[in-house]
């Protein structure tokens, strides 16, 4: 039971406010959490508002050029202008590579899931090719570019692109255009399919003739179509035109000739060159196989060779006037020097002619073509200076024109010499040449001596070359006037032509085969200049592996020089001399 002074104590406690004490307690302890909650709430907020500013920040400072290239990616685009492709012309300014203006179809299959399968056919049709090949090409769904079809006809693409399927767009392109086939072929090239120099003088000319490719910004929508061009960022820049010293009137009447005799003899294959014999200048470069740039399907990598240039063989007799103008030049022999031309033996070697003479002066040595009067000639030289002179003339080395696979021929150090070596290569075996060396190498008789340089490219009007002094002027006036007895009385008679004079020599030789030389194979050739006395072009012919009639390179190849040789002075203007 509670006292009666306790229940006072009570009453008077809860009278005089002391119960209102304990009240207001629990009140405070009430707005001390709500404070509490409320702090929180607001400590949350900043904190969502300070994450919110960071990230803005970090979106307009760090991040904007990733955002920035999201959305070019998909709203603003860089599309390549594509740099038309310099023009080669001949030296008449004949156009001899062209660029024609194709479109190309290519397809983003990011933006073509939903393509159906009569979509598919239509667009294989459209582009001439098959489903399947279609197929493999859209397969890649992660791809963004593909081509599908290129150097296709404007109205080709358009037909395409009125299909209207999503993720189908066209490229201007260009394609190369050959207009003299395979008249001019070895020596022009051709492109591959990106448009860059693959063979001849489109490769290396590559560079000057690619121009610079330049740029322009398009706006697409979602679809990805282009409503907006922005414009252009960099003009494209076209490619230099390249001017050749090919004349191509003369071209074809090289190719003309060189054809016909190939197709007479039934021969492996042939060429022939026609140099100014003032400039150095190509004139003609003909080879044989032949093909035709604009239409390469079924070619034999063989018909790509410039035979003339990359080519090397053993040239035989026409090597011989070379040896005999050093020997004259150093003055060792004269014109009417006399040798004893009956067979004799150099190492394990017997020399022998196929007419047999049992002497002759040394200009009748090169009217008939001799081998012995020829060897004994090169046997008064040591090793050393008859190396020298062939270097001087050409030999072992490329010619520098810059021409893709130029050869630099065969020339064996003068210290690996054997005495047979050096009897054998002053009538033309056991050093290998290409034509185009050896039509260089007459340079010295057409230019007073002076070595001149070869190349491809058009020379400027009043422009003299600078040439090396090989022979002395009088020993190339000797060595003409020799070589054109030479076809009059000589075994060049087959090169004679009507209207003018002209001077060279015939050559044919075996073909190594497997280390041996053997007489089932031969290469007839002929080297030349005219008119004989003052020339205007040298010429150059050899005609491989003849089958069919006599494989001399009197019956083949002279020819084919006299059915080149007058049409081309003709055509250049030089007055007959006969």
């Amino acid at each position: 039971m509670i006292a009666n002074d306790d229940i006072q104590k009570l009453y008077w406690r809860i009278k005089n406010g002391d119960a209102a004490e304990i009240k207001p307690e629990s009140s405070n302890a009430s707005l001390t959490k709500g404070r509490d909650r409320a702090s929180i709430i607001n400590y949350i907020a900043l904190g969502l508002t300070c994450a919110v500013l960071l990230r803005l920040a970090y979106i307009n400072t760090v991040s904007s050029k990733f955002l920035s290239d999201q959305l070019n990616t998909r709203v603003l685009r860089t599309v390549k202008l594509t740099a038309m492709r310099g023009t080669i012309t001949d030296r008449n300014n004949r156009p001899l590579a062209v660029s024609t203006p194709v479109d190309s179809i290519w397809a983003d299959p990011s933006e073509m899931e939903n393509l159906s399968e009569a979509q598919v056919t239509q667009l294989a049709k459209a582009m001439n090719i098959s489903v399947a090949e279609l197929n493999t090409k859209l397969n890649d769904k992660n791809k963004t570019f593909v081509y599908l079809k290129r150097a296709m006809s404007p109205q080709q693409a358009r037909d395409v692109l009125n299909l209207n399927i999503d993720g189908i767009y066209s490229l201007q392109e260009f394609k190369r255009y050959y207009p003299s086939g395979e008249v001019t072929a070895h020596v022009v090239g051709f492109n591959n399919i990106d448009d860059k120099g693959a063979e001849g003088i489109e490769y290396a000319d590559d560079k000057l003739l690619q121009g610079e490719a330049g740029s322009k910004q398009i706006i697409r929508d979602l679809r990805g179509h282009v409503v907006e061009n922005v414009g252009v960022m960099q003009p494209a820049k076209n490619g230099q035109q390249i001017a050749l010293s090919i004349d191509n009137r003369i071209q074809y009447i090289a190719y003309t000739a060189l054809k016909a005799q190939v197709e007479k003899s039934a021969a492996k294959g042939g060429s022939a060159v026609v140099l100014d014999a003032r400039t150095g200048e190509v004139l003609a470069m003909i080879n044989m196989p032949t093909y035709n740039p604009n239409n390469r399907g079924g070619i034999d990598p063989d018909m790509l060779k410039n035979r003339a240039a990359v080519n090397v063989y053993d040239p035989g007799s026409i090597m011989k006037p070379l040896v005999i103008a050093k020997a004259l030049d150093d003055k060792i022999v004269t014109p009417q020097t006399v040798f004893d031309t009956h067979p004799y033996v150099v190492g394990p070697k017997l020399i022998k002619d196929d007419h047999a003479y049992p002497r002759m002066t040394v200009a009748e040595i090169i009217q008939h073509s001799s081998d012995i009067g020829t060897s004994k000639i090169a046997m008064k030289y040591k090793p050393q200076p008859l190396w020298e002179y062939y270097r001087k003339i050409g030999f072992g080395q490329k010619l520098g024109t810059g021409f893709p696979g130029e050869t630099k021929g065969i020339l064996n150090d003068w210290r690996k010499w054997y005495p047979v070596d050096q009897a054998l290569m002053s009538y033309g075996y056991g050093i290998s040449v290409s034509l185009f060396q050896m039509a260089h190498a007459y340079t010295i008789f057409t230019n007073n001596g002076c070595l001149l340089p070869v190349n491809f490219n058009k020379l400027q009007s009043g422009h003299t070359p600078t040439c090396e002094q090989v022979i002395s002027p009088g020993t190339a006036a000797t060595m003409r006037s020799i070589l054109a007895a030479t076809t009059e009385e000589g075994t060049g008679k087959n090169a004679r032509v009507a209207d003018y004079t002209v001077a060279g020599k015939t050559g044919t030789a075996q073909i190594l085969e497997h280390g041996r030389y053997t007489d089932k194979k031969h290469i007839g050739s002929f080297v030349g200049f005219a008119p004989a006395l003052n020339p205007r072009i040298i010429v150059a012919v050899m005609i491989d592996q003849p089958t069919k009639g006599l494989y001399y390179g009197a019956q083949t190849a002279a020819p084919v020089f006299a059915a080149i040789t007058e049409p081309t002075l003709k055509v250049l203007g030089v007055q007959p001399d006969k």
